[in-house]
């Protein structure tokens, strides 16, 4: 009885203990949805170092191969003769490549397209225009639609386009080489001519008659100018009339029956050279106010008649360095300009005349050459005035005009071709416009 107990229960004992073991777990099926998940990296082994990890490890089970160990995923390669036959050899090595796709250059670097590549330089031509009606009043609210610029017959596109007033650098030239009583009424209008000018112009004030100075270099309009203006009105002109070199109030001593008395042979008397260099004034200045900053507007006010002779510089070399250098010339009349009828010999070249006491000939120069500078550079019209009051209130007018203009700019190639000539058309009715007649390009900078 015993016996049969202990063995029942000894079989309770074995069924309990085959219930509690799982069965092993049967892989599912491969499927279209759901992916095999990635095998789970082995355990590493008790006891081995990093420096083991890239030996060969053991033999696994029967029918199975172990990869060494690394850094990817270990995968399980079956020794099976068919799979091993469906492994492909690994390419060969990339020959070396000579050539880049398109697109892949860096754009630092140099192209074929980069080496044929011609570069073209361009000038910003600036053309201030001056705009009056036929009351000679200054015309304003202008746009740039009303306004054509022609370069050679040629219509040009406006890039530059105002009527905002500009400060000045004003070369002021004073004629000395007047008789003296012109002189001296121009002297009693410089203060006038100082209050003409803003706070932000400057000016520079040059002299001329036989020669040609700087009285002052460019300076604002403060006590200093006050100072030069000063020292001008201390200067004098020239004797009226021409020098006498001949006759009883001549240079020499009494004569008679021809002889003079203290002296046996006839004395020879030379008048001085006389000359008015405007031509040799004006370049001067245009060569210093070449140096200013071009964000001003570059004139010369010349207060003088007119006369020219003898300058070294020609009206033709003078104008070009004007032209190139976008300066316009303005002027006031006085004495023989302002005399009525006197205008009609503006622009007449007169001919040789004999020079007093002597058997020579000179030429005799320009009547007045003011209306061709003033003409070709814009500067509108000379103001020929001969009182006072006229002048000062010419002053007044023609820094006016100088300021306040409308501002035109297009681009142009530089250093081709010579003198370019320049027409603007505005097209409003019964309109003056006044601007330079051309330039001459700067050349091309190298």
């Amino acid at each position: 009885m015993k016996a049969l107990l202990v063995v029942g229960l000894s079989l309770l004992l074995t069924a309990s203990l085959a219930a509690q073991q799982k069965p092993a777990e049967i892989p599912d099926a491969p499927s279209a949805t759901r992916p095999l998940p990635p095998p789970e990296p082995p355990s590493p082994r008790p006891g081995a170092d990093e420096s083991n990890q890239g030996e060969a490890a053991p033999a696994g089970a029967a029918g199975t191969r172990v990869t060494p160990a690394s850094n990817e995923p270990p995968h399980t390669v079956l020794d099976n003769p068919a799979a091993n036959a469906e492994q492909k050899p690994a390419p060969p090595p990339m020959p070396p490549i000579k050539t880049v796709p398109a697109g892949s250059v860096p754009r630092d670097s140099e192209t074929h397209e980069e080496l044929y590549k011609i570069p073209v330089t361009v000038n910003l031509v600036l053309v201030p225009v001056m705009v009056k009606d036929n009351d000679g009043r200054m015309v304003n609210g202008l746009l740039p639609k009303d306004f054509t610029v022609l370069e050679n017959g040629k219509a040009q596109k406006l890039r530059f386009f105002t009527s905002d007033p500009f400060a000045l650098s004003a070369a002021v030239i004073i004629d000395l080489g007047m008789p003296d009583v012109g002189v001296r009424k121009v002297q009693q209008t410089l203060s006038a001519l100082q209050g003409a000018f803003s706070q932000f112009d400057e000016v520079a004030i040059y002299t001329y008659g036989n020669t040609t100075g700087r009285v002052s270099d460019f300076t604002a309009v403060d006590k200093q100018l006050t100072a030069v203006m000063n020292q001008i009105k201390t200067y004098s002109g020239t004797n009226n009339g021409p020098p006498v070199t001949d006759g009883p109030l001549g240079p020499h001593g009494p004569i008679i029956n021809g002889r003079p008395i203290d002296s046996p042979m006839t004395p020879v008397s030379t008048p001085p050279k006389m000359a008015r260099v405007l031509n040799d004034a004006i370049l001067m200045a245009a060569r210093d106010l070449s140096k200013r900053e071009r964000t001003r507007r570059k004139i010369i006010f010349v207060i003088s008649d007119g006369r020219e002779y003898r300058s070294t510089a020609s009206y033709a070399d003078t104008l070009k360095v004007l032209l190139t250098q976008n300066i316009i010339v303005y002027a006031v009349g006085v004495e023989g300009t302002a005399i009525p009828g006197y205008g009609s010999l503006q622009k007449i070249h007169l001919p040789k005349v004999r020079v007093p006491g002597t058997d020579l000939s000179t030429d005799a120069g320009y009547g007045n050459i003011l209306p061709k500078y003033v003409g070709a550079t814009g500067g509108g019209t000379v103001y020929s005035e001969y009182a006072q009051a006229d002048i000062e209130r010419a002053y007044s007018k023609a820094v006016g005009d100088a300021r306040n203009q409308y501002t035109l700019g297009y681009m142009t190639k530089p250093g081709i071709g010579g003198y370019r000539h320049i027409e603007v058309v505005v097209h409003k009715p019964d309109l003056k416009v006044y601007a330079r007649d051309g330039y001459y390009p700067l050349p091309a900078a190298k």
